[in-house]
């Protein structure tokens, strides 16, 4: 199955913020990733209950898989991305 990848505003500002080479780093995971497996990725807990997390290196992709699509929500430091 192939999901459609959109992207939230906030998430893209996110990626603005990022070093060049981290970003398309980012973007080349879920790209490959995401579009092919988003249901093989841990669920999260607790507040983010029902989204998930892709790991890419210190950094964490937090999305929604919504049907045949995959809503980007957040891109950010390990540390900070939760907040």
């Amino acid at each position: 199955m192939t999901y459609n990848i959109a992207y939230k505003k906030s998430a893209s500002r996110d990626l603005a913020k990022l070093p060049k080479d981290e970003a398309r780093r980012i973007l080349r995971r879920i790209e490959r990733d995401l579009a092919k497996k988003a249901e093989s990725f841990p669920v999260l807990k607790g507040r983010f209950a029902g989204l998930r997390k892709c790991r890419v290196g210190d950094y964490r992709v937090v999305y929604a898989v919504i049907g045949q699509d995959v809503l980007v929500l957040r891109i950010g430091h390990r540390r900070n991305v939760y907040r």
